[in-house]
C-alpha cells in the first residue's frame, strides 16, 4: 500500500490529529510520516506522494498545525524549566510565586490576543449574515490630464549628483521607512533584482483552495491543557492564524495603480509615489494618520484565515493597502501561505521578512518544483522588444535629452548601448542557418562597445531611477507609441531588459543562453536564459529550514528531487512516502496494450524514429474503436506532443481507398469528438470552452451513456490541474512515452550539465551517462503521471487506464509508475486489443 523509506515516525503513540473526518488508513500513514518529520526537524526532507482524491492538502494541514501546537507547548514547558533552574536553591514558595507570575502573564496575553480575535470574528460573521454589501471605500484619482508643461515627472531624477536623493533606501522616503517600523514593518527595503513575481496561470486558485482546507479542522490551544484547567477553564479551540501574502498586481487597492496592468509597472509607480519629493503620496500606505487601521487589518487577517480576495477586501474596507499591512501579521501568523515565486526567491523572501531558520517549509503539489524554480530565474528577450526599447529611448531623448545631465545621461546612453549591441547580435543570427542553438553571452555585448559596460552598475540605475516606468508613461502620454512599428507589448521593454541582463550577469555553470527562431509574418528571433539546474537556486531553503515536505499526488519517480535539489543530504535526513489510493481495487482497471494482434503482431511503439508509420497509426485508431464500443461516458486520449497528435488526426481522417468511411468518421459515430489545441496555435480554442463543449456532450441526455473522447496531450493545457472526474473520465488512453527531443540546444544543454556534475564527484564516464539517461527518462514519466492523475479523483470515482506502447512493460519504465498505478497492472501477457477488450468490458459490466 505504501513505501516508506528512511526514518518511520517516532512517536507510535495515537495522535489525535484533528481531521475533521475519518481518516483512511493511507491519510493516517501520511500525517504520521509528515508528523515525524516535523518532530525530528534538524533539517529533514519530506518527499511524499499521496494520490489525488486522498485528502492530501487536508492531511498536510492536520499533521503539520498538530505539530505546530504541541511544539509550543513543549516550547512552553520548557522555559517553565529554565525558570526553575534559574532559581535553583531558592525557597520552594519564592519558585512557585515566579512560576505562577508567568503562566499568569502568558494567559493574560494569550486571553487578551484571542477575545480580540473573537470580536473580530463576530463581526465578520455578522456582516456575512445580514448579506449588506460591504462598505467600499472610494479614491477619486487626483491625478488630472498633465499639461505639456508637466511633463517632468517623466524626467528621471536620481545619481549625478543633481538630485538629492540620499538617505533613500529600495525607493522609500526615510519618512516612510521610519513610518514602516512603527506599524511592525522594520528592516523592510526592495532588494536590488526583487521581483514581485505574480503568481503563475492558477497559483491563486491553489491558494484559495488550500485555505478552504485551512478553515476546515479545529485545534486546540498552544498553551498547555492543565494551565488552561488551573485557571478554571474548559479546554477551548483555537483559531488557525495564518496570513496570505502576495504580489502589488493582486493586492494593489489604488485604482490609479492598478490599472497599470503589468507587475513591473504596479512596482515601480507603488514605490515611485513613496519618495520623499513624490507630489502624491499614495492614500493606502500604512502611516501614522491609519495606524489603527493598519492594526485593524493585522488582528482581522489574524482572526479569520483569509484569501487573497479576503485581503484585497479587508484592506478596501479599511483604506488601508493590504500589500503592505500584510507584514504586520507575520510575526504573528501560524502559517504563511505564498506562491512560488515569493519562495524561491531569498531576496523576495528578505524583502517580506519571513526567515526560514526553524520554520518549516511545506510546498504542496510539488511535482514540478524543479520546473517552477527554473520559471523564476527564466528570463527571455526578443528582437522586436529591442527595436521597439530603441525607438522608445530615442522618444524620450528628444524629449528630455538637453535636461539629462551628469550621470543620467551617462546612463541612458549606455542603456542605448546595451540595446543596441544585443539587437545587432539578433539581427546578424537570423542571417545564419539553423533556427536555434546556445548563445555564446561574451559575444552579445560586443557591438557598440557594451561590453565595457558595467552591468551591475547599469541595472541597479533602471530600477532605482524608475526609468521603464517614466518612459513607458511618457510614450503613453504622449500618443507617440502609436507610431512605432512595433506592438505594445504588456511588460515594459526596459524591465525585460534587466530580467535578461540580470541572467547575464549571474551566469554559470547552470545557467545557458538560447536563441530561437519564431515563425510569423516577420522575421522574429529571441534569446532564452534555461537555468539547467535548480540546486543552488533552492539550497538557500533546503540549508535553512528545520523541515521541508515536498508533497504531490504524483511526485514519482523521487530520485531527481534527491539529486537536484538535495544532493549532499545524508540519507538519514530523507523520507519518501508513496502512499496508496483510497479507491477499492475494484475500481482500477490498468492495462498495458503493446502490439494490435496476439503475440506481438503490430507492435505498439511510438518512438520518435517509428511513430509515423501509417499502419501503426491505423491499428491504434481500430484499437480506439473497440474502446469507444464499451466504455462508457468520457475517455480523454493523451498523445506526446501537439504535432504528433496533428499528424494522427489527419492520417485517420483520410478516405479509406476502399471507399469506407474515415477512421475518424467512424469514430464520431461512436462518440462525439473533442481535441485541445496548442495555445500558440492560429485555431486554438480556450481551455474553458472544450472542456464546455466537452461536458455538455457528456451529460446530454439526448444520448445517455455515449459519452465524448477527448483529444489531449501529455504536459499540454487540460494534462494537469483539471479535474476529469466521474462521467468526465471513465478511460484514460496514454499513447506513447513524451521524451523531450534530445537533438534540441536546451536538452543537449541539460545532459552535458549532469554528466559533467557527474564526472566532477569522481563519476565514471558509465555512471554520468546512467545519470543523464534517468533524469532524461524521469522527465516524461512525471509527465506521464499527471496526465493518469486526471482520473481518479475521490473514493467512490472509478476508470481504466490503458498504456499504449511497449515500452511500458519494461521493468525500467514500468518502476516509474505511482505504486497504487503499479498495483492495479493486469499481467496478462500480449494478447493484443482482444485481450484489451476482455479485460475492459469485464471491468465495465461490472460498474453497471
Amino acid at each position: 500500500m505504501a513505501t516508506n523509506h528512511g526514518h518511520p515516525p517516532e512517536n507510535e503513540e495515537i495522535i489525535d490529529f484533528h481531521h475533521p473526518y475519518t481518516p483512511y488508513p493511507v491519510q493516517l500513514e501520511f500525517m504520521r510520516t509528515v508528523y515525524g518529520i516535523l518532530e525530528r526537524g534538524d533539517g529533514q526532507v519530506g518527499i511524499l506522494e499521496s494520490p489525488t482524491g486522498t485528502g492530501k492538502s487536508l492531511s498536510l494541514i492536520c499533521s503539520a498545525l498538530t505539530w505546530l501546537r504541541n511544539h509550543k507547548r513543549k516550547n512552553f514547558e520548557v522555559g517553565l524549566d529554565e525558570t526553575r533552574r534559574e532559581m535553583a536553591g531558592e525557597p520552594g514558595w519564592m519558585v512557585e510565586i515566579a512560576l505562577k507570575r508567568k503562566r499568569e502573564e502568558l494567559m493574560k496575553r494569550w486571553e487578551e490576543r484571542e477575545q480580540r480575535l473573537a470580536r473580530l470574528r463576530k463581526q465578520e460573521r455578522e456582516a456575512e449574515e445580514r448579506g449588506r454589501d460591504r462598505k467600499r471605500v472610494r479614491v477619486e484619482e487626483r491625478g488630472k490630464k498633465r499639461e505639456v508643461d508637466e511633463e517632468e515627472e517623466f524626467l528621471v531624477g536620481v545619481g549625478g549628483g543633481d538630485d538629492d536623493g540620499e538617505g533613500e533606501e529600495g525607493g522609500l522616503s526615510k519618512e516612510t521607512r521610519e513610518m514602516l517600523v512603527k506599524v511592525g514593518l522594520g528592516g523592510w527595503k526592495r532588494e536590488e533584482g526583487e521581483e514581485d513575481g505574480g503568481e503563475g496561470e492558477g497559483e491563486g486558485i491553489k491558494l484559495t483552495q488550500f485555505i478552504s482546507e485551512l478553515r476546515r479542522p479545529e485545534f486546540p490551544p498552544s498553551l498547555p491543557a492543565e494551565l488552561l484547567e488551573k485557571d478554571g477553564k474548559e479546554e477551548t479551540k483555537e483559531t488557525v492564524k495564518e496570513i496570505t501574502l502576495s504580489s502589488r498586481q493582486k493586492l494593489c487597492i489604488n485604482p490609479a495603480v492598478a490599472r497599470l496592468g503589468s507587475v513591473s509597472a504596479i512596482n515601480d509607480r507603488c514605490t515611485e509615489l513613496q519618495q520623499s519629493k513624490s507630489k502624491e503620496k499614495c492614500a493606502f500606505m500604512p502611516n501614522a494618520e491609519n495606524l489603527k487601521q493598519t492594526h485593524q487589518f493585522r488582528d482581522t487577517t489574524l482572526a479569520t484565515v483569509p484569501d487573497i480576495e479576503d485581503m484585497y477586501r479587508i484592506g478596501k474596507q479599511l483604506h488601508v493597502c493590504p500589500y503592505y499591512a500584510s507584514r504586520t501579521a507575520i510575526p504573528g501568523a501560524e502559517v504563511i501561505t505564498l506562491p512560488y515565486p515569493l519562495l524561491l526567491q531569498k531576496n523576495a523572501r528578505e524583502a517580506l521578512g519571513i526567515k526560514l531558520e526553524g520554520n518549516v517549509v511545506i510546498i504542496d503539489e510539488a511535482h514540478n518544483i524543479m520546473d517552477a524554480v527554473a520559471n523564476v530565474y527564466a528570463a527571455d528577450i526578443r528582437l522586436s522588444e529591442l527595436r521597439r526599447g530603441r525607438q522608445m529611448l530615442g522618444v524620450y531623448v528628444k524629449r528630455f535629452g538637453k535636461k539629462l545631465k551628469g550621470e543620467n545621461r551617462v546612463m541612458v546612453a549606455q542603456i542605448g548601448k546595451v540595446v543596441e549591441s544585443l539587437k545587432d547580435w539578433l539581427e546578424g543570427q537570423l542571417q545564419v542557418k539553423g533556427d536555434q542553438g546556445i548563445a555564446d553571452p561574451n559575444s552579445l555585448l560586443k557591438s557598440r562597445g557594451a561590453d565595457q559596460i558595467n552591468l551591475y552598475t547599469l541595472m541597479k540605475y533602471i530600477q532605482e531611477s524608475k526609468l521603464a516606468y517614466k518612459i513607458e508613461s511618457y510614450v503613453a502620454h504622449t500618443e507617440e507609441s502609436q507610431d512605432l512599428t512595433s506592438p505594445k507589448s504588456s511588460t515594459p521593454v526596459l524591465h525585460t531588459l534587466v530580467s535578461f541582463l540580470t541572467a547575464l550577469t549571474n551566469l554559470s555553470t547552470e545557467g545557458r543562453i538560447f536563441y530561437e527562431k519564431l515563425p510569423g509574418e516577420h522575421p522574429e528571433i529571441k534569446l532564452s536564459y534555461l537555468l539547467l539546474s535548480p540546486t543552488h537556486a533552492f539550497s538557500s531553503i533546503a540549508s535553512s529550514a528545520r523541515a521541508v515536505i515536498l508533497a504531490g499526488g504524483t511526485m514519482s519517480p523521487f530520485e531527481d528531487y534527491k539529486a537536484h535539489l538535495f544532493p549532499s543530504l545524508p540519507p538519514e535526513k530523507l523520507t519518501t512516502l508513496s502512499c496508496g489510493h483510497v479507491i477499492p481495487a475494484s475500481n482500477l482497471f490498468v492495462h498495458t496494450l503493446s502490439s494490435y494482434r496476439p503475440g506481438g503482431v503490430d507492435p505498439f511503439e511510438f518512438s520518435f524514429q517509428k511513430r509515423s508509420d501509417r499502419a501503426m497509426i491505423k491499428n491504434l485508431g481500430l484499437a480506439l474503436l473497440n474502446i469507444c464500443s464499451v466504455a462508457p461516458d468520457g475517455v480523454v486520449v493523451f498523445f506526446p506532443s501537439y504535432a504528433y497528435l496533428d499528424e494522427v488526426i489527419a492520417i485517420w481522417q483520410t478516405t479509406d481507398p476502399a471507399s469506407l468511411p474515415s477512421i475518424w468518421d467512424r469514430l464520431s459515430s461512436k462518440k462525439p469528438l473533442f481535441r485541445d489545441t496548442s495555445s500558440s496555435s492560429s485555431s486554438a480554442t480556450s481551455t474553458e470552452d472544450i472542456l464546455s463543449c466537452y461536458t455538455t456532450a457528456i451529460s446530454s441526455p439526448a444520448s445517455p451513456r455515449k459519452g465524448a473522447v477527448l483529444f489531449s496531450v501529455i504536459g499540454g493545457r487540460l494534462s494537469e490541474g483539471i479535474n476529469f472526474s466521474d462521467s468526465l473520465c471513465r478511460l484514460v488512453v496514454i499513447v506513447g512515452l513524451p521524451y523531450p527531443n534530445l537533438h534540441s540546444p536546451e536538452w543537449k544543454a541539460r545532459m552535458e550539465y549532469i554528466e559533467g556534475t557527474c564526472a566532477a564527484r569522481g563519476g565514471s564516464r558509465e555512471e554520468a551517462k546512467g545519470e543523464a539517461r534517468e533524469y532524461y527518462e524521469n522527465a516524461a514519466m512525471r509527465a506521464v503521471n499527471q496526465s493518469i492523475g486526471r482520473a481518479v479523483r475521490h473514493r467512490g470515482d472509478w476508470s481504466g487506464i490503458v498504456l499504449v506502447d511497449g515500452r511500458y512493460k519494461g521493468e525500467r519504465v514500468r518502476g516509474k509508475l505511482p505504486g497504487w498505478i503499479r498495483k492495479g497492472l493486469k499481467e496478462e501477457g500480449d494478447r493484443g486489443v482482444a485481450g484489451l477488450m476482455g479485460g475492459l468490458g469485464g471491468f465495465f459490466r461490472g460498474r453497471g
